[in-house]
């Protein structure tokens, strides 16, 4: 498995959790994504975008970075471009770091990305540190959460046969309209096993223990 963190100019908290999940990962910065990197300890390998956020302090200190710019008038995101580049060298993992909160329209396409990698049987997720999104597909999936974690989902279609199992309100071969708020805001007992027949979405998670 080849895994890639995007850095992207959302918020980030780093912590022990989050340490975890990109050990061992290769990293691509997408314009001001790469404030994170000094937090992380990080030097990215390649570092896209049209640089119009960046700030001349992150271009001098990552000089030695390999740059691919882009002009501002463009059809896709900085994040975009970096997920195809990381696609182009091998990833089969992508972990979008900053990808939640910052502007809501950015926030939510990363939920479509993220969505639509899985589709292409690239295992993906979004992070801000302290809240994650995970895409949900027909199948089974287990995650492996701390006892009183939030776990919500969002249905980004109607979904079909949505078993839950491990959290406080448990869910058997349940049918979920779209639009529908009956899977927010569920608590984790420990590690959560979700089964679903047919349907798209994103589970929302916020751990309760970060360390």
């Amino acid at each position: 498995m080849s895994r890639f963190a995007i850095l992207l100019g959302g918020n980030l908290s780093p912590n022990p959790r989050l340490f975890r999940q990109i050990a061992g990962a290769r990293f691509i910065a997408a314009d001001s994504g790469m404030m994170h990197a000094p937090t992380l300890g990080i030097m990215p390998e390649l570092w896209v975008g049209d640089f119009d956020s960046a700030g001349s302090e992150l271009i001098i200190n990552y000089r030695e970075v390999d740059r691919e710019p882009f002009p501002a008038e463009k059809d896709a995101t900085d994040g975009e471009l970096a997920i195809e580049r990381a696609l182009e060298r091998g990833a089969t993992e992508i972990i979008l770091l900053g990808g939640l909160g910052g502007q809501s329209d950015h926030a939510a396409a990363h939920l479509g990305m993220i969505l639509a990698l899985a589709q292409k049987d690239c295992a993906a997720f979004a992070t801000s540190g302290e809240e994650e999104a995970y895409p949900l597909l027909p199948g089974e999936r287990m995650f492996d959460l701390p006892s009183g974690s939030r776990f919500s989902i969002v249905p980004f279609s109607p979904l079909a046969g949505l078993t839950l199992s491990g959290v406080k309100w448990p869910l058997s071969s349940r049918d979920v309209p779209l639009g529908s708020s009956l899977t927010l805001s569920n608590v984790a007992n420990g590690p959560v096993r979700l089964g679903l027949e047919s349907g798209y979405g994103i589970a929302i998670v916020t751990p309760s223990d970060l360390s």
